[in-house]
């Protein structure tokens, strides 16, 4: 009936409009796929380089600490303490500040793809 060379039908074209939707919604949902593996990957990694930070400051601090106040057990022992509960106190405090700046700095999740899906919209006219 129809020639390879004659333009499909209604059937023809509703298959190929059916066809490249589902491309389209199996493409965004690979990219989210990926995404999210590299947000998993990206937690797991500041995790990690969070916990060794932590234990390894806790770790210097405690025996700077106890140096400290060995060292002027006699003389200020007071003054030591509250000296060093105020650096102590200081530096969290920085380092807080800091870390809040590198999470304002990152990218934000799934940016990629809610690009793709902007443009998707964009390319879709719209009635009047």
């Amino acid at each position: 009936m129809n020639s390879p060379d004659s333009p499909p039908g209604f059937l023809g074209s509703f298959r190929a409009l059916g066809d490249a939707l589902i491309a389209s919604v199996q493409d965004r949902i690979e990219l989210v796929s990926l995404e999210l593996q590299e947000e998993k990957i990206r937690l797991i990694q500041i995790i990690i380089w969070i916990t060794a930070l932590l234990f390894c400051c806790a770790m210097a601090f405690t025996f700077v600490s106890f140096t400290f106040v060995y060292m002027f057990w006699e003389s200020a022992r007071l003054t030591v303490l509250g000296g060093l509960a105020f650096f102590y106190t200081s530096a969290a405090v920085v380092i807080g500040i800091a870390f809040r700046r590198y999470l304002a700095r990152q990218p934000r999740p799934f940016a990629s793809t809610i690009d793709e899906l902007k443009q998707d919209r964009a390319c879709i006219p719209k009635e009047n």
